[in-house]
């Protein structure tokens, strides 16, 4: 399984960014696929899940109310809307898939919230 994640930048307080994460090598109906992010100094950190099959959400405490993800089944990509960023959003974004005790990262994409 290959994750291919994009849409990082830069963006100022307030503003918004939509991530991006396709999927390949495998067939994803069972799987919960998301994000994690970690922050310099800082420990990796849960952000949102969808489980493929039924398209259920979850997601961090600290992103609740602001981030949305979603999924595209005909391209297997999933998507973070972030919205109403803020500095403390300032982190490497990691793709993350994972079915029954198996589990695949992708490689980061920086997320940099100024103000």
């Amino acid at each position: 399984v290959q994750l291919q994640a994009s849409g990082g930048g830069l963006v100022q307080a307030g503003g918004s960014l939509r991530l991006s994460c396709a999927a390949s090598g495998g067939t994803f109906s069972n799987y919960v696929m998301g994000w994690f992010r970690q922050a310099p100094g800082k420990e990796r950190e849960f952000v949102a899940t969808i489980k493929w099959s039924g398209g259920r959400t979850y997601y961090g405490d600290s992103v609740k109310g602001r981030f949305a993800m979603s999924r595209d089944g005909p391209t297997n990509t999933i998507y973070l809307q972030m919205n109403n960023l803020k500095l403390e959003d300032t982190a490497v974004y990691y793709c993350h898939a994972r079915i029954l005790s198996r589990q695949f990262w992708g490689q980061g994409t920086q997320v940099t919230v100024s103000s």
